[in-house]
């Protein structure tokens, strides 16, 4: 649970009101601004498939930077040092690459608009119909995170009642998304990653400038915590101890490869961004574009995180400072009045970001997925787009009962991994072995969709929780819980097939590796064949500055 100190107020004033104002009157105005462009249901919830990669790139990566970004990150920088810096360089950007380089023609080439409706086309009803439902209850579970963080984050610094807190934050996302569908929370979005920057950048360079520099603080953590605790993979040795909990291989492969990929390629609050380019060299270049700038941001949520463990030296400890107050408390000690109401604001922005993209990736599922599939066939467009915003109000609210269950979690970082190794994992497993063996069968997608599921719960909450096999802590627990659901949805998949029909190959064109479906070939647009536009030299350059990256905390 965030739980902020009961004395960290912060020294508002009118000033910071003011800019609190102006910003979510220019975000109600961009939701106004975008109404105009929705006619049709293809407009309110893929944008009607006409925004350009830049505006789609930084959308990708503001929907990523919710609760868990901003607070959860410099937390986890303030409890286990640089090794945060593996949930960016291992943990995202191969995926991401992944993501733009080999998925997104499988995606956007079949005219999908939601991940499981791809799912539909590749294995059967059964698969699509779990995946549909399996993906708005985690989508409503997510949204609810950001939305108790930020009351929590709220109440103690502005001295907001959570209530109100709530009710404010949820209307906001609620009108701008109703209003203007799906290009309003993007370019809200892509306002928001400015806002967040200059919330963060401050907080860093002042947070540095007080403890003497990079120098002054890389001193002060090796006397209190030790050279480890400066290095990326210090102490991750098979068997060593180390506070995070894992060792080399569970990271490589629980974070590095299943939670990242099962996350990046199959989370439709990222991927609907992506859909929403004006073609397929856009929607390619769209994680690709999104992976520079995220494998920077963690600088700037590690190094408040990194000086908090400095300035308050038995933060974590009972009774005092929690590893969640890093941002708050530096933003407490270090900004001005105007630089503090930029900061509480792009709090709020990140909070809203990601509480927009879970709902706007929510109202898509279930109107497209779950209600025109299952409930009400064959209506009108109209029908559709008025039942979207429908959908939208109830998914807000939905949104504001699943908040509390967070509470239940240590930290909302742990909470979200173990909602990922669920939800995500199983996904991820069941798409890549359909997306790259042509023999999986129909039936085959749902069976693995229910092992994987099922296996990883099974191990979290009674092979960890109920201590059969000691795992340290939390984000371990949930490092090995996304490898078992690999591994279960995997083999139950294989096996399924065994004993199953294939689907008919002229069915599978396009949508397994290696086919192509016809007319759907589309020829580049103008000027997307410049060589600063390749997708390959976007995906590859990332990787290896990514791989670059951990050269100077490695040694």
């Amino acid at each position: 649970m965030i739980t902020l100190a009961e004395g960290l107020r912060l020294p508002t004033n009118g000033l910071d009101y003011a800019i609190l104002a102006v910003y979510f009157a220019v975000v109600l105005g961009i939701g106004f601004a975008a109404r105009r462009s929705v006619r049709t249901s293809l407009d309110f919830f893929l944008s009607g498939r006409s925004l350009p990669a830049w505006v789609t790139g930084l959308a990708f990566v503001a929907a990523n930077l919710g609760a868990t970004e901003i607070l959860g990150m410099a937390a986890t920088g303030a409890q286990y040092g640089v090794a945060v810096v593996h949930w960016y360089w291992i943990g995202a950007i191969p995926a991401m690459v992944f993501l733009g380089l080999v998925m997104m023609p499988f995606y956007y080439r079949s005219k999908v608009r939601s991940v499981p409706e791809f799912l539909l086309q590749r294995f059967d009803r059964s698969a699509h119909l779990l995946s549909s439902v399996l993906f708005a209850f985690a989508a409503v579970l997510i949204a609810g995170v950001n939305l108790y963080a930020l009351s929590i984050v709220v109440e103690a610094l502005l001295g907001w009642p959570q209530w109100v807190a709530i009710v404010v934050a949820g209307l906001f996302v609620l009108a701008y998304i109703t209003i203007g569908g799906l290009s309003s929370a993007i370019y809200n979005e892509v306002l928001q990653f400015f806002v967040i920057l200059a919330a963060l950048i401050p907080l860093a360079v002042l947070g540095l400038k007080r403890v003497g520099g990079w120098g002054g603080l890389t001193h002060a953590l090796t006397d209190a915590h030790g050279p480890d605790f400066l290095t990326a993979w210090g102490g991750t040795g098979i068997g060593e101890a180390n506070p995070l909990g894992a060792n080399w291989l569970t990271i490589v492969l629980g974070l590095g490869f299943v939670l990242s990929f099962g996350y990046w390629t199959t989370n439709f609050a990222e991927v609907q961004r992506a859909l929403s380019a004006k073609n397929l060299s856009a929607a390619r270049r769209t994680p690709l574009i999104a992976a520079f700038p995220k494998m920077f941001i963690v600088f700037l949520v590690m190094i408040p995180g990194l000086v908090a463990a400095v300035l308050v030296p038995k933060i974590g400890a009972p009774g005092g400072l929690q590893y969640n107050d890093a941002i708050p408390y530096l933003m407490q000690e270090l900004l001005p009045n105007g630089v503090l109401g930029l900061a509480v604001t792009g709090l709020l922005a990140a909070f809203m970001a990601g509480m927009a993209a879970n709902v706007s990736s929510f109202n898509t599922v279930f109107t497209y997925d779950i209600w025109a599939k299952y409930v009400k066939t064959g209506r009108p467009d109209a029908y559709y787009l008025r039942f979207g915003r429908l959908i939208t109000a109830i998914g807000v609210l939905a949104s504001i009962g699943t908040a509390f269950i967070a509470s239940s979690f240590s930290n909302i970082m742990g909470y979200l991994q173990t909602l990922f190794s669920f939800f995500n994992v199983p996904m991820f497993v069941v798409f890549i072995i359909g997306m790259f063996w042509k023999r999986a069968s129909m039936k085959s997608g749902v069976w693995g969709l229910l092992a994987g599921t099922t296996a990883a719960m099974v191990n979290y909450f009674w092979i960890y929780k109920q201590g059969v096999i000691s795992i340290p802590t939390d984000q371990g627990a949930n490092f090995v819980s996304a490898i078992v659901g690999f591994v279960a949805g995997a083999v139950v998949m294989v096996l399924v097939t065994l004993f199953t029909a294939p689907k008919p190959s002229a069915e599978l064109a396009g949508l397994v590796y290696g086919t192509t479906a016809p007319g759907l070939a589309e020829p580049p647009a103008e000027g997307d064949d410049a060589w600063y536009r390749k997708p390959a030299l976007l995906g590859w350059g990332a990787v290896v500055l990514a791989a670059l990256c951990y050269l100077p905390y490695s040694l």
